[in-house]
């Protein structure tokens, strides 16, 4: 039994290295926004390099704060993250309220802040 879990274990190894932290370089490819409601709106982004599927959520987080400023108002609550992977394209596809005011609920977003903090991690925005 052992020889066959040091098969499987070698094996393994042979895959194409898992980057760490230090080695993230992530290709952003894009952002798309869509008006569901006046203040429902879905971002859907793609990126390759990415190490977790928190990296991919976090570029949709930033595409939804830069977009509310844009609109005018100062907060988001997250609605709902999809996430795949696709060879090595990550895509996630989120949905978001937008608000003037800080919205209730336990996920929402300071706007001006999150967009700050994008910017100064080089994540881009919308």
């Amino acid at each position: 039994m052992k020889p066959l879990a040091i098969i499987s274990f070698a094996t393994l190894t042979a895959c194409e290295p898992v980057p760490t932290a230090e080695q993230f370089i992530p290709d952003y490819l894009g952002v798309e926004t869509a008006l569901l409601d006046k203040d429902l709106v879905q971002f859907k982004v793609a990126m390759t390099n990415a190490i977790t599927s928190k990296d991919v959520e976090n570029y949709a987080e930033c595409a939804a704060a830069q977009y509310t400023l844009i609109r005018g108002w100062g907060f988001a609550r997250h609605v709902r993250t999809n996430v795949i992977e696709e060879g090595r394209v990550w895509r996630a596809d989120a949905v978001y309220t937008i608000s003037p005011s800080l919205p209730r609920g336990l996920r929402t977003i300071d706007a001006e802040v999150v967009t700050a903090a994008c910017t100064e991690k080089g994540i881009p925005t919308v």
